[in-house]
């Protein structure tokens, strides 16, 4: 069989493989990598964003599935959707690019690829789940293959159940993903001499713009952990000073969660007091942020306040908030009388006020910051997708005063370091100023627990 003695020849070179019968031109970072793989059991790669990380890992899998006979290929990451619409598309998108001969000798299915005429090699996905570890778990074969999309965001426990397998004679497992963490499994394989591996930027990759690395520069600051995890592909500082972590963000916006039906919604209005500030309406339930913010610019009072009531009678009723949460420092003020006068369950937070617990936060607006880092941290929680919203989550930083209190940097200061203000993520913010208990009594987590304020801290 022609195709049989092709495949043959190409067992030990995945870049001819690659070239021959996918077409494709690897970048030198990824004939490098399949290179590493061949002759190595154990590889790491970390990088920036949209290096082409994905083809490697495509082009790796078809090579060994259709070379290594008998083989098994166990596909993982830490969400359904990194792996379904991600990993899995891009694969089938390769498969197509096999010449016809080839293609016959696959069978596609949503989470298994086998050969047609031998079921004892495949590749399957398996997501990777802190309650469900098993993933890597009872794989065997003479070639054994190990695939492991967005590393950093795989727990632990999943790598440690796994290693029994990992470690069979002849199993090979590489990794790849954007270093959101600075520990972990992942993190720890670059110091160890056990893996070979290696880091990406998008400096070196053909497939990033020039367009999004400055865009990235400009957003962040290129002495920033988030330019260096998404463009320079190198793990957040250890001595990180920013309130919420990038990998806590991201997690959030990956991961599918269910909401907590026995919750009412808050919404959150951060009201703009400048030209170039935005008004933005977060609205939560529980454990979800529902929809992407709402943002809109130049509105009056009176516009504004017809605006919101607009979203609030455009909602069922079982959906409309309990509280709707309105920084009421400036225009804000006047924003809360004229809601509640439309009988809108408004209230005013004044988050320059003394913090509830007035012994670790300065004001109440640190204490909203790491409520919402708190809430993250839950790792029960989903945001939307919402590059804005990422960002400026990510950006303020933290210092304790002579007191031993802590302080989140200032809007005056962001600004002095090129950030503006962050408006949408403080209407996210703004919802854990609630009074209301909006966690369910069989919650796992009781991150959205009352926060009790001083009646000095509302506008009624």
């Amino acid at each position: 069989m022609k195709e049989a003695e092709t495949l043959l020849k190409l067992h030990n070179d995945p870049v001819l493989f690659v070239k021959t019968c996918l077409k494709a031109n690897p970048q030198e970072w990824q004939k490098e990598a399949l290179y590493l793989l061949r002759d190595n059991t154990k590889i790491a790669i970390r990088s920036g964003h949209g290096v082409g990380k994905s083809a490697l890992l495509s082009w790796t899998i078809l090579w060994w599935l259709l070379t290594h006979y008998p083989s098994k290929i166990v596909c993982t990451a830490n969400t359904v959707h990194q792996l379904s619409d991600v990993l899995w598309s891009e694969i089938q998108k390769w498969i197509k690019q096999l010449p016809e001969g080839f293609q016959e000798q696959l069978e596609v299915k949503n989470d298994k690829i086998s050969l047609t005429h031998a079921a004892d090699s495949f590749c399957v996905a398996r997501t990777s789940r802190r309650e469900t570890p098993e993933a890597l778990q009872g794989f065997h074969s003479t070639n054994m293959l190990f695939v492991i999309d967005e590393a950093s965001g795989v727990p632990d426990v999943v790598f440690e159940t796994g290693q029994g397998s990992m470690s069979t004679p002849g199993a090979k497992t590489i990794m790849v993903g954007n270093p959101t963490r600075s520990s972990g499994f992942f993190a720890k394989a670059f110091d160890s001499p056990t893996w070979k591996t290696k880091t990406v930027s998008c400096l070196d990759s053909n497939q990033v713009s020039e367009e999004f690395i400055d865009e990235m520069r400009q957003q962040y600051g290129d002495e920033s952990n988030v330019y260096r995890v998404r463009v320079l592909g190198l793990p957040p500082t250890a001595d990180d000073d920013t309130v919420i972590p990038i990998h806590l963000i991201e997690a959030a916006v990956d991961r599918e969660v269910e909401g907590i039906e026995q919750v009412m919604p808050v919404w959150g209005l951060d009201v703009s007091r400048f030209g170039s500030d935005r008004t933005a309406l977060c609205k939560r339930k529980g454990n979800v942020v529902t929809e992407p913010i709402k943002t809109w610019r130049d509105k009056d009072l009176m516009q504004l306040c017809g605006i919101i009531l607009t979203e609030y009678e455009s909602v069922p009723y079982e959906d409309r908030p309990s509280e709707i949460l309105v920084d009421s420092i400036g225009l804000g003020a006047g924003v809360v009388d004229r809601l509640a006068e439309l009988d809108l369950p408004a209230r005013g937070v004044n988050v320059a006020e003394s913090s509830s617990l007035s012994q670790k936060y300065v004001r109440l607006r640190d204490e909203l910051w790491f409520s919402g880092r708190e809430w993250l941290e839950a790792k029960d929680c989903k945001l939307p997708k919402d590059e804005v919203l990422t960002s400026e989550l990510a950006i303020p930083r933290f210092n304790y005063t002579s007191t031993g209190k802590l302080k989140v940097e200032g809007k005056d200061e962001m600004k002095k370091r090129g950030h503006k203000s962050p408006d949408v993520a403080d209407a996210f913010l703004l919802t854990f100023a609630g009074t209301a208990v909006r966690a369910s009594s069989g919650s796992k987590y009781r991150y959205n627990r009352a926060i009790q304020y001083p009646s000095t801290n509302w506008i009624v």
